[in-house]
């Protein structure tokens, strides 16, 4: 499914996590690699230095850039990794790269410094707007059973056992399920395909409220509005399984009623989850999971790497 990996740089600590998880599936894949960095000069310069920056530090910036991108490939160890330093707006520099290859991994955050490419707007823009899917990875320190492993000095998994794949059954969903099951089938993992209700959003069309057991609870929202989404879920559930299975990979199914976003970050912390791989956006109707706010919320708060699937055709 990948043949060609592009992992965007700064040097940061998350660039390298990224840049580790490009080439654990890298290898899977027996894909190429290449590692870019991008200079990014105007914002070096600043707003009020009309005259740009000078030659020396324009050198420093790249010699800067250059040691960032020769670290990550270092890490390739034996793998063949391109290594690039190109001079633009970061992510409209990664966009463009992005076309020559069939996925990117990138960290969400990376320096503050004049020269940084990872900023949380260009890994956004770079997700939302990407000809092929995404693979973003960010900083540690969100609490979860990855980062305390992080934090005590071991690095969080790159052979991933569990892959989380959302689905409400939609085109997008669909598009991320075959990412999914390539991955799962590549690292021998087992497939988790989940489904939630969102309550809240039924809640809303029905003109109710959610109730006293909260977003996470049904309350007054009546098992007549309920049950055809739970079934419409356990039907997209069981789809993924079942191609997972033709596959020869493992899968389990889960549907739940809540917060789509709070309960998916639950459910990969406590099911040990390694991966997620994700649709963007998916029905705009009650029974939706795979909204734009979703995908964000597990990008921010999940510590396991989040490849993210637009649909086809979005935004062209």
């Amino acid at each position: 499914m990948y043949e060609s990996i592009l992992a965007p740089t700064d040097g940061s600590p998350t660039a390298d996590r990224a840049a580790d998880h490009a080439l654990a599936l890298a290898d899977a894949f027996d894909a190429s690699v290449e590692v870019l960095g991008v200079v990014d000069l105007d914002e070096a310069a600043g707003p009020f230095d009309a005259g740009g920056i000078d030659e020396e530090y324009r050198d420093r910036l790249e010699t800067e850039a250059q040691r960032s991108v020769d670290s990550a490939a270092e890490r390739a160890g034996e793998q063949t990794v391109e290594t690039a330093v190109v001079e633009g707006e970061p992510a409209e520099t990664i966009l463009d790269r992005a076309a020559d290859h069939d996925l990117v991994a990138m960290g969400t955050h990376g320096r503050s410094a004049v020269d940084r490419v990872l900023t949380g707007s260009t890994s956004a823009q770079v997700v939302r707007e990407s000809p092929v899917p995404v693979v973003t990875v960010r900083e540690n320190g969100g609490g979860s059973a990855t980062d305390d492993a992080a934090a005590a000095g071991s690095e969080p998994a790159l052979d991933y056992d569990d892959v989380l794949v959302p689905t409400d059954g939609s085109e997008a969903a669909e598009a991320a399920v075959d990412h999914g099951l390539a991955v799962a089938d590549a690292f021998d993992a087992t497939v988790h395909a989940v489904h939630v209700v969102d309550v809240g959003a039924v809640a809303g069309g029905a003109g109710v409220t959610a109730g006293a057991g909260g977003a996470g609870a049904a309350g007054p929202v009546g098992g007549d509005l309920l049950e055809p989404m739970i079934e419409n879920g356990e039907e997209a559930t069981e789809r993924v399984a079942q191609r997972a299975r033709e596959a020869g990979v493992d899968a389990v199914t889960e549907v739940g009623e809540g917060s789509p976003g709070s309960m998916l970050v639950d459910y990969a912390d406590d099911a040990g989850i390694d991966f997620v791989a994700m649709g963007t956006h998916g029905h705009s109707g009650l029974d939706r999971v795979l909204l734009g706010s979703t995908t964000e919320r597990l990008i921010r708060n999940v510590s396991v790497p989040v490849l993210s699937v637009r649909p086809e055709g979005d935004g062209e």
